[in-house]
């Protein structure tokens, strides 16, 4: 393999061709662990030079494909406790868990190195925290979008973490774990109750933006979904409801809900990535449910559901939030047709 530093470019050779992407570049970046190119390769980091974004860890590269790698700069890797305010749902001497608000970002990242739920638990937990990692810092484990609000459970120890990250990984299917969403979109689903099954990867030309793809850079990804409520506030105006629609994930891909929703034609309310085509159907809700969507700011998206099994006990634990205020009263609004 070749690498030309100035450009962050990587030309296979023979020697690296047939080897996975993340050990080749592991050799050719050897600055970078393959846990953290894993990681960049996830994010969309990695790309061919005519465009492609690869996603994918373990795809075989070929003899003189060219990569470039988008290394961010550096982060403080020991973040510092901050004062902020949060609602503790549960805690122990192993795990925290959260009711996130809405514009919470969870961890540290560029653009926003201060102010996230990290540096708020670091405040928080103080001397309780082990090294996880070999640093300091609570051990997170899945995340929310920052304006996604609702429960996170956050590991305390290291025990903790490896046991909670196992959970995760497993998404479900052993049993241990369960999470649920509550979501407001635009129209009826029929059938009022199914499973989406459909492999999410990233838009080409939208490294943030993700989208349900047929080719072997998606993810596999299903989510079980179920009517709560229909709200008929658009009857009148000759077009479809809105509803309240209860989520629960057997994989955990990012914005997983949002995306497929929006790809069966029900987008979240209030999402600006993946709702943009319904944006004229706002000014033909009633006055106060404009009022409220237009306060809420974001996708009408709340994670109220979280059940995973103790680190340290191997007890089941559930707990359930409500709708926070901004949704609550977009709800109600819609409800009332007012």
């Amino acid at each position: 393999m070749t690498t030309l530093p100035d450009d962050k470019l990587v030309i296979v050779d023979t020697e690296s061709a047939g080897q996975r992407i993340d050990v080749m570049l592991t050799r050719a970046l050897p600055d970078l662990t393959r846990s953290r190119l894993q990681t960049l390769i996830r994010e969309g980091a990695v790309r061919r030079v005519d465009g492609e974004t690869i996603e994918v860890p373990g795809l075989r590269v070929k003899l003189g494909d060219v990569f470039s790698v988008a290394v961010p700069e550096p982060e403080d890797p020991e973040p510092e406790g901050e004062d902020i305010p949060l609602t503790i749902v549960y805690e122990d001497d192993a795990v925290v868990v959260i009711d996130k608000p809405p514009g919470l970002v969870v961890h540290p990242a560029a653009g926003h190195a201060t102010g996230t739920l990290v540096n708020a638990l670091i405040a928080h937990c103080g001397a309780s925290l082990s090294g996880i990692g070999g640093v300091r810092r609570p051990g997170i484990v899945h995340r929310l979008d920052k304006d996604t609000s609702g429960l996170m459970v956050v590991a305390k120890t290291d025990v903790a973490h490896r046991s909670l990250t196992e959970q995760f990984a497993a998404h479900g299917a052993d049993g241990r774990l369960e999470r649920g969403y509550a979501a407001i979109v635009w129209g009826t689903l029929e059938p009022s109750a199914g499973r989406i099954d459909g492999a999410i990867g990233r838009k080409l030309h939208h490294r943030t933006r993700m989208a349900v793809v047929r080719d072997e850079h998606g993810r596999h990804a299903a989510t079980r979904y179920q009517t709560v409520e229909t709200f008929p506030a658009l009857a009148a105006a000759g077009l479809p409801p809105t509803t309240l629609v209860r989520c629960t994930l057997e994989t955990g891909r990012t914005h997983q809900v949002r995306v497929h929703l929006a790809h069966l034609g029900h987008p979240l309310l209030g999402d600006a990535s993946y709702g943009t085509g319904f944006q004229t159907r706002i000014h033909k809700l009633a006055p106060r449910s404009q009022l409220a969507l237009s306060q809420l700011g974001r996708q009408a998206l709340h994670a109220e559901l979280l059940a995973f099994e103790h680190p340290r006990t191997g007890k089941q634990l559930r707990f359930v939030s409500d709708l926070p205020p901004d949704l609550a009263f977009l709800r109600d609004c819609l409800a009332r047709g007012i």
